[in-house]
């Protein structure tokens, strides 16, 4: 039996409260609206009972921001992509965010079973001063549970409209792309944090951004395999490469508080889902 499951999710500034309401089919919604920051900013976390994806599964992910609404979105554990006996599971999230929004999309990672058909999808499409702050976590396999990533494909997409494009298809028995030293170097997790824009940053404001990221990248264990960069005037990305979840994660929070910091002079507590 495979799962189609829809979830359309809607912010909306009201009376100086940002208010989510949402509405789904089949096995995906949000838990209850949280506020530990204030009216301005509400949090939410996105479940899937299931737990996971298997070949034919599709989940297809709506999010909308209105303007001077502000969303932030979680998850309470991985997107588990399992073994597929032929189909390709789906996950498509596209999000929308009017002029002066603001969003932060922080899930947790993509977890690829070896044998897994996999494809996850993140379109995102920003109005003029709008922002999104924002990570993408795929792992590979599960190495500490001795379940290397030996069979199988992930696909990844991700893209600002117009702007900014990242694809990547990932096939466990391409040797040069997995194991090459200019390409993943045997690293089975791959994970970005990114800042982004509706309309174009300031040098200055890019330059700070980068800065920021680029100090703590310095002085954190995956040093030497993280890098930040800013291909476009509305894009400011790190990315970094790790043997396993946990030091990448790391590495996304430390920076996703510091930018949250340096570019909307917020601080930065994690959501309660992250400590449970």
């Amino acid at each position: 039996m495979t799962w189609h499951a829809r979830l359309e999710l809607d912010y909306a500034m009201r009376q100086g409260r940002s208010i989510a309401q949402f509405r789904h089919e089949g096995p995906l919604r949000i838990l209850q609206s949280l506020y530990p920051q204030g009216d301005a900013i509400c949090h939410n976390v996105l479940v899937h009972p299931p737990g996971g994806l298997v070949g034919g599964d599709t989940l297809d992910i709506r999010v909308r921001v209105a303007t001077a609404a502000h969303g932030l979105i979680t998850t309470p554990g991985a997107t588990r992509f399992y073994r597929s006996l032929g189909e390709t599971a789906l996950q498509n999230t596209q999000i929308t965010l009017e002029p002066g929004a603001r969003l932060e999309w922080l899930p947790m990672e993509s977890l690829c079973y070896s044998g897994c058909l996999a494809e996850n999808r993140l379109c995102m499409s920003l109005g003029a001063q709008a922002e999104l702050l924002g990570w993408d976590v795929t792992a590979l396999g599960l190495p500490q549970a001795s379940q290397p990533f030996v069979d199988g494909q992930f696909r990844q997409h991700i893209e600002l409209s117009d702007v900014w494009l990242e694809r990547a298809t990932l096939r466990a028995n391409d040797d040069q792309l997995m194991n090459s030293a200019m390409a993943l170097a045997s690293q089975r997790c791959i994970a970005s944090v990114f800042l982004l824009c509706g309309s174009a940053m300031q040098r200055q404001r890019r330059e700070h951004l980068l800065e920021l990221a680029r100090d703590i990248a310095s002085q954190h264990g995956l040093a030497a395999s993280a890098g930040a960069t800013s291909p476009n005037d509305r894009v400011v990305v790190l990315r970094a490469l790790a043997p396993l979840v946990e030091p990448a994660m790391d590495l996304l929070k430390r920076v996703w508080r510091a930018w949250r910091q340096g570019a909307w002079q917020l601080d930065a507590p994690a959501p309660r889902i992250w400590s449970t």
